[in-house]
């Protein structure tokens, strides 16, 4: 009888030193749960556990060599206007720029005086770091869309980081009631 508790104390002993060494090689080994094949994306990148870099926007790198990039929707944001008054299209909404960058979009006529209208590029602290004019790429004496643009040149050069475009509807008037604008967040690189 001894002998059968002494050989059932050694096989269970052999089964939970196997079992502990098998756990310890997964660890070791901790991207195999999902095949490389099926990482398509940053997210499954992330989830498959590989090292994701602290960028902006971050990126995530399997070991084959091919990297995948967070994508991050941003959108523009509107006070007293809307994307039927002044739309952008460069920089998108979150870009990253450098220090001099242009500003183009499409804005109806009625949000200029005297074919331009101002832009502001602002810090996350509401200070304004630099300021511009997008000026008309075409006739401004209509309510429909005009092309326009803008090369903003005079950022500080010691600046970096999170900003916010703000495009203000050219109110001459000064009256509360007819201000608007268009905003959306950009990022400042060297």
């Amino acid at each position: 009888m001894k002998m059968i508790v002494i050989i059932g104390a050694v096989v269970i002993a052999i089964a939970g030193a196997w079992y502990f060494f098998s756990q310890s090689q997964d660890l070791g080994n901790q991207y195999t749960e999902v095949p490389l094949e099926e990482i398509r994306s940053f997210a499954d990148c992330e989830r498959a556990g590989y090292p994701v870099m602290e960028s902006y926007p971050r990126q995530c790198a399997v070991p084959d060599g091919r990297t995948y990039a967070e994508e991050i929707v941003v959108e523009a944001t509107y006070e007293n206007a809307s994307a039927d008054m002044i739309t952008v299209e460069l920089p998108y909404p979150g870009a990253v720029v450098g220090k001099e960058f242009k500003i183009m979009g499409e804005a109806r006529g009625n949000w200029y005086f005297e074919a331009s209208f101002p832009i502001e590029i602002v810090s996350p602290s509401g200070s304004v770091i630099a300021g511009s004019f997008a000026t008309a790429q075409g006739d401004w004496m209509t309510t429909e869309f005009v092309p326009y643009e803008s090369e903003i040149i005079d950022l500080p050069s010691a600046y970096r980081g999170p900003a916010t475009v703000i495009l203000r509807k050219d109110n001459p008037s000064g009256l509360p009631e007819n201000d608007a604008f268009m905003s959306f967040p950009i990022v400042v690189e060297y």
